[in-house]
């Protein structure tokens, strides 16, 4: 059952209920009232003739004989009814109409004894086929003590009948039709408020049997529940398009490094493995022979040794950066402690020399450093430094390679600086990526992209940061900031 099916339920039974409830007391209180206003006639009629019969005993000196014409009445006129019965004599005394019609009222037995111990009441009955409201009146002797004579005054009541029937089937059919109105036009109310969320099942629909997330639902309503609805639902859509895109571009990234590592993995492993077939090769040619090797072979072997043992040291500092990559990913937490840093950058510094470099190595003003210390991990800061010393040295084929300190509130800058050949301006904000190569275009250099992505954590599990300054063809300036400890000055 759909939602605007039980809306309309909901609201055609409510409107069922409410109509029966106002129809029901209309129906009583109009009965009721109209009724009322009989009785209180009818009433009224008894006692004024009871009054007359009254004074007809006094004068009587037989017990009850009395004459029901009335002076100024003229009962031709009137609906209403007078029957007097003597319960001493047992006969009635009729109003003229009643004698006009020769019809005598109805009394039963149990009618006069209910009068021994009230002072009247009605009864609704059939007289010649039609509805009378009949008056019981008690006709009791001066001192009250003896009921001498029944007074009774009828009205019809047959039109008042026929009304009330009418005034029922009127409520009834006028209810069915008010019930049948509301439902359609609560049908057609409901499927109007209730399109935006077919508008909303629409779109989920395309975009779940299609790849296009950039859909937004329309809407022009007011910004009732259906309109925060359908704004959280686009609001939703955007956030699940940008989740979309970023997995998508960490997908398309993550297939990049996937090809660069399997393509850097791969140029070692062939040049070993060609290495390897040539030892091979020389092994046979010189095993079951007492011929020596010859000085070329000598050679030879000598060179494919060094080439595997470079090889395999490419192929540890990539899995190095895998797995750096790697713990980063999982959370580890680094083991910090106060670290001077003078002493931990100058043996940077030394052991810098010793990297492969064509460009100067320049070593700037250090006394910056003078008993400055981090609260950090030593082996991941002298990481870091080499990360950008060793990108600077490579993409520094001459020229100069500096580095140097300074002060700023309370941190310590660490600069590392190159005449290389810079970067685009549209590189800047994608070098720290993973996987991500400024160069890869130009294929000046050989890499993974992965040591900027291991110094830039390295910087935040640091608490610091890094300022980057470059120009494509002029060379790169690396400003690294760490929070410090300074000596209090004197």
């Amino acid at each position: 059952m759909s939602l605007r099916l039980r809306l309309t339920l909901w609201y055609s039974g409510i409107l069922a209920l409410t109509m029966l409830l106002f129809g029901v007391v209309l129906y009583f209180f109009l009965n009721y009232f109209l009724y009322d206003q009989i009785r209180q006639d009818v009433k009224r009629e008894a006692s004024n003739s009871s009054l007359r019969v009254q004074k007809s005993i006094a004068l009587s000196q037989k017990g009850l004989v009395v004459d029901l014409e009335l002076e100024s009445r003229d009962f031709y006129s009137t609906n209403t009814f007078l029957q007097l019965y003597n319960i001493a004599l047992k006969s009635f005394n009729r109003s003229a109409n009643l004698q006009y019609y020769d019809v005598t009222l109805p009394l039963t037995a149990e009618n006069i004894n209910k009068l021994q111990d009230q002072s009247g009441f009605f009864v609704k009955t059939k007289v010649l086929g039609q509805d009378f409201l009949i008056y019981h009146q008690g006709i009791r002797s001066d001192d009250g003590a003896r009921l001498i004579g029944v007074l009774q005054a009828a009205v019809p009541v047959g039109s008042y009948e026929r009304t009330a029937v009418t005034l029922r089937y009127t409520l009834i059919i006028w209810a069915i039709l008010t019930i049948i109105v509301a439902a359609s036009l609560g049908w057609f109310l409901a499927r109007k408020a209730l399109k935006p969320i077919e508008r909303v099942i629409d779109a989920a629909n395309q975009i779940d049997s299609g790849d296009d997330l950039e859909k937004r639902i329309a809407y022009e309503g007011p910004q009732d529940e259906i309109g925060r609805l359908t704004n959280t639902i686009n609001g939703m859509l955007s956030r699940i398009q940008k989740g979309y895109d970023e997995l998508d571009e960490a997908y398309r990234a993550q297939r990049r490094f996937v090809s660069d590592a399997s393509h850097e993995l791969r140029t070692p492993l062939t040049t070993i493995r060609g290495n390897v077939d040539l030892l091979e090769k020389m092994w046979k040619q010189t095993s079951g022979s007492t011929m020596l090797a010859t000085p070329d072979q000598v050679q030879i072997s000598l060179e494919a040794m060094q080439d595997i043992a470079g090889e395999a040291q490419r192929m540890s500092r990539l899995v190095n950066d895998l797995l750096a990559l790697a713990r980063a990913d999982a959370g580890v937490t680094m083991e910090k402690q106060p670290v001077e840093m003078l002493p931990l950058v100058q043996e940077v510094v030394r052991r810098a020399q010793l990297l492969e470099h064509r460009a100067e190595w320049c070593v700037g003003d250090l006394t910056a450093l003078e008993d400055v210390y981090v609260h950090g991990n030593r082996d991941y800061l002298q990481q870091l430094l080499f990360i950008f010393i060793e990108n600077a040295f490579k993409y520094t084929p001459e020229g100069t390679v500096t580095i140097d300190a300074r002060r700023r509130d309370s941190f310590i800058g660490l600069r590392i600086s190159d005449t290389g050949i810079g970067m685009d301006r549209e590189d800047i904000p994608h070098i720290f990526d993973r996987f991500y190569r400024a160069d890869l275009s130009r294929g000046v250099t050989t890499g993974t992209g992965l040591g900027l992505s291991i110094a830039k954590w390295i910087i935040d599990e640091h608490d610091g940061s890094v300022e980057v300054t470059t120009r494509k063809d002029e060379g790169s300036t690396f400003l690294i900031w760490l929070p410090a400890n300074f000596p209090l000055s004197v």
